[in-house]
């Protein structure tokens, strides 16, 4: 059958494409796909029917369905080909359907002419012949080279397509929030599995819980929520990693339009090496001014730069990052990155001490994410508020900033940042001896806890508190053995990880070392928490080459982590033994703060540091 449409004319018989009379060169499995579209355009076809006409009796992956509809959309158009989300494919461009009698009669007018001007032809019928012969056999050769030449591009381009299916990002999603029926695609740089039993809430709610059963088939899973306001859309999205997450923002004029720069940004391989195993700070700085210097338009690398910087306590360089942020946001018209890098830049000034520059970058960013409605931003920058209230020893103040907090975390319907607040709220009140409010605001985290039906690991943090407000490490050990109890299935928790250290100092201390043998026991997964737990319990035990070993195993593992406390904690101790004394006291002196020295000053002191 020939099918005409736009400027093309296709013979599904001998799969032959043209345009304009033109023949052109088509790969066999995209001709055979092209057949089934235009012999039943009125029907959608599921992969699976793509696959029997492309490729009968092989077994090969579904994704090269998309992969071959994808070039026959860049050669026809996108309009070409309608994507039906769980369904199929369906052929949209008119038709004009050619039949083979209206060919054949056609033909029998042409061999009538033929015919009848051979009859008036002086040349001789042999000579006629004898070339005719000639031509079919140069036809024939022709034919058989061209077919043998597209048979093996055909092989070579699906081995081809076969390379590039497995050089893609393959990546889990969780239908994001007010997506609609938008379907994410895959496409030539992600092969994209949805998890339809999950939603962003819960997958949020419950992260600690559910992203390790997932894991082993999914180490990378997307996840977002989409939200509009004046005629804008928004996204903040998170692709979690084996390692940590990588949160972004983004915006534009269509959900369409975001998610197109959501994939072109996923599409850097920084994010997976960041995310996948721990590095050591400086590594992660380095990573990430790589990738600023080949994406200097991305901003939300740019802002991950100003935070790595930030954290690593180069401050200048992370005002000149914060500094450069805004200005690109500027350019672009990007109000919410605007306010982030303003936030950066109020935690910089805070850390300097410098708290009346600090609470103005504050407002400025506060008054950006009020701009664009971002009640989550507003939220966390209220938060930040109540730290510059703290340095000022303002209690009121702090009440203030965090019920704040609270209530714009739950207009923005951000559970965990509302139960954050108060629970924040409720150590303060402690700190400042407001005994009512310290237990009201505890109790009204809980109640929201109840409320939301929240996993049993955030519960931990009832019990924690509760060991925070206690006076005595005995009072504590209650406390903290319920923290242990609530996080049994999530035992890498923060909560978990400071309550068995916490039991730990608290059993070695009473020289109770056998219940502080079994929680060490009870531990498994290879992080610089559970080695400093080794390495406590071996000092205790008086067994200095495994506290050595174990001690700097956790400096190792601290300094990938980047928690510079537990490495300063473990080099004090590798000083204490002399071992490799010079090097440990140089990271000492180049990465103490103030607030460790005080709490350490004994020990410094008596090792003259």
């Amino acid at each position: 059958m020939l099918y005409r449409f736009n400027e093309f004319e296709f013979d599904s018989a001998s799969l032959l494409l043209t345009k304009n009379d033109e023949a052109l060169p088509i790969r066999h499995t995209e001709a055979k796909i092209l057949a089934a579209f235009l012999e039943q355009s009125d029907v959608v076809l599921k992969k699976e029917d793509i696959l029997s006409y492309g490729w009968p009796n092989k077994v090969v992956s579904e994704q090269v369905v998309f992969q071959n509809i994808s070039h026959l959309r860049n050669r026809f158009g996108s309009e070409a080909i309608k994507t039906f989300p769980k369904r199929g494919y369906q052929w949209q461009l008119s038709i004009e359907v050619i039949s083979p009698e209206s060919l054949c009669s056609t033909s029998d007018q042409d061999a009538q002419n033929i015919t009848a001007q051979s009859q008036q032809s002086s040349p001789s019928i042999s000579v006629q012949k004898r070339f005719f012969w000639q031509f079919l056999a140069a036809v024939s050769v022709c034919f058989i080279t061209a077919a043998v030449f597209f048979t093996l591009s055909d092989f070579e381009q699906e081995n081809k397509d076969s390379v590039i299916l497995d050089s893609r990002k393959k990546l889990a999603y969780i239908p994001m929030t007010k997506l609609d029926d938008k379907i994410i695609e895959d496409n030539n740089d992600f092969d994209f599995t949805m998890l339809p039993n999950l939603n962003t809430e819960l997958f949020e709610d419950a992260i600690e819980i559910e992203y390790p059963k997932l894991s082993q088939t999914h180490p990378f899973i997307l996840t977002g929520e989409f939200r509009t306001y004046e005629r804008k859309t928004y996204l903040n999205f998170m692709l979690k990693g084996p390692y940590s997450d990588w949160k972004g923002h983004l915006s534009g004029s269509s959900k369409e339009d975001v998610i197109d720069q959501m994939q072109q940004h996923l599409k850097q391989q920084v994010i997976y090496d960041l995310i996948s195993e721990p590095q050591s700070p400086e590594i992660r700085q380095a990573k990430l001014s790589i990738a600023y210097q080949s994406s200097p338009k991305d901003l939300n690398i740019l802002r991950k730069l100003s935070i790595i910087y930030l954290k690593n306590n180069e401050f200048e360089k992370a005002m000149v990052m914060a500094d450069k942020l805004i200005n690109l946001a500027q350019s672009q018209n990007n109000t919410r990155h605007m306010g982030k890098a303003l936030l950066y830049q109020s935690n910089l000034l805070r850390k300097k001490k410098l708290y009346d520059l600090s609470s103005q970058k504050l407002q400025l960013a506060i008054e950006q994410f009020e701009k664009v409605d971002d009640l989550k931003h507003q939220a966390h920058a209220w938060y930040i508020r109540s730290r510059l209230d703290h340095q000022q020893k303002n209690y009121h103040a702090i009440k203030t900033s965090l019920l704040k907090s609270a209530q714009l975390a739950y207009k923005a319907k951000d559970k965990l940042s509302e139960i954050d607040a108060l629970t924040y709220l409720s150590e303060l009140a402690h700190y400042y001896q407001n005994e009512n409010d310290k237990y009201l605001y505890l109790q009204q985290a809980e109640n929201k806890m109840n409320l939301y039906q929240l996993p049993i690991y955030h519960f931990a943090k009832i019990p924690f508190h509760y060991a925070i407000f206690a006076k005595t490490p005995s009072e504590k050990e209650p406390h903290l053995k319920q923290v242990i109890k609530f996080t049994a299935l999530t035992p890498e928790h923060w909560v978990a990880q400071s309550s068995r250290r916490q039991l730990v100092q608290h059993y070695i201390t009473q020289n109770r070392l056998v219940e502080a043998q079994a929680i060490v026991d009870s531990v498994t997964a290879d992080n610089y928490n559970n080695s400093y737990l080794k390495t406590l319990m071996a000092q205790a035990k008086q067994l200095t080459n495994k506290m050595i070993h174990h001690a700097q195993r956790t400096f190792e593992q601290a300094q990938l982590a980047g928690d510079h406390v537990r490495s300063l904690d473990v080099a004090l101790l590798l000083c204490s033994q002399q071992v490799n004394r010079d090097f440990y006291v140089k990271y000492i002196t180049d990465n103490a703060s103030a607030s460790w020295r005080k709490t350490n000053e004994i020990q410094l002191g008596i090792l003259s540091l």
